[in-house]
């Protein structure tokens, strides 16, 4: 599933393409992709918007309208393209917007888990979410708070993106193992030293994830190589970068999990 930094990457190579557009029209090919509004009341409420600005919370690509809110979530393998309105649409198409230059922004899902929200209201669809880990407000003291106040294993807490939102489970991975955490570490253990750790390899893995423009493993995600710079992640067996150990492979929250048992000890 994309995270945050193939998100991200998406929303700065849409930016310029879609500001100031006006979208003409909406063709929905198939209904589910649409969590909100009716399918009819989408294609009424959606034409003759302008698209004021691109951008993302957690993992949703977020169109502000002229008037209301589009959002993005894509799920396991949705992606979104600028292409020639007059194209013929392809096998996996959802959603093609037609835009006043003559192009249209595609939404294409291959096993259509991702989903497309049209709201009034920003907090109906990102209103429960978690600070963002670029938020200046978010803070090694903050985190180190909000760890102490909940009693749960490391990992699965930092996936809740109702704690910590735009983080899955390849920079998660990334992140424990530049911090020297383990992921079954239990939160409320966690001293504020490796608290303040675990929140720079947070924005550490992830601005490396953005300056790589993301990874391209286990989505069809076209255009990131950070999957050539994971230290843990996918590399069962193979040695640690730090010490040398074998990468391990565990479950955790069903979850795939990779550690160095050297460097995480829990």
């Amino acid at each position: 599933m994309p995270e945050l930094p193939e998100v991200e990457t998406i929303a700065r190579t849409l930016r310029p393409e879609l500001v100031g557009r006006e979208i003409i029209s909406a063709h929905l090919f198939w209904n589910r992709t649409l969590a909100t509004p009716s399918p009819q009341q989408f294609d009424r409420q959606i034409a003759g918007q302008q698209i004021l600005a691109v951008g993302r919370r957690a993992k949703y690509l977020h169109l502000q309208l002229s008037s209301g809110h589009v959002f993005f979530h894509l799920r396991m393998s949705g992606d979104l393209w600028i292409k020639d309105a007059a194209l013929p649409p392809e096998t996996h198409d959802r959603l093609r917007l037609a835009l006043s230059d003559g192009r249209a922004l595609v939404f294409n899902d291959t096993r259509k888990f991702g989903r497309i929200w049209l709201v009034d209201d920003p907090d109906q669809v990102i209103g429960r979410l978690g600070p963002e880990p670029f938020d200046p407000a978010f803070t090694a003291q903050t985190l180190y708070e909000a760890l102490r106040q909940r009693r749960r294993q490391v990992k699965p807490l930092l996936l809740d993106q109702s704690f910590l939102a735009g983080l899955g489970n390849i920079y998660t991975d990334e992140a424990l193992h530049l911090s020297g955490l383990h992921p079954l570490r239990i939160s409320d253990t966690i001293k504020f030293d490796e608290a303040r750790r675990l929140y720079h390899a947070i924005q550490a893995v992830l601005m490396a994830g953005i300056e790589h423009n993301g990874a391209s493993i286990d989505w069809v995600y076209r255009g990131g190589d950070f999957q050539n710079y994971f230290r843990v992640y996918g590399r069962e067996g193979k040695p640690c970068p730090v010490c040398g150990a074998p990468i391990e492979r565990l479950i955790v929250g069903q979850r795939g999990t990779h550690v160095c048992p050297q460097c995480q000890v829990k």
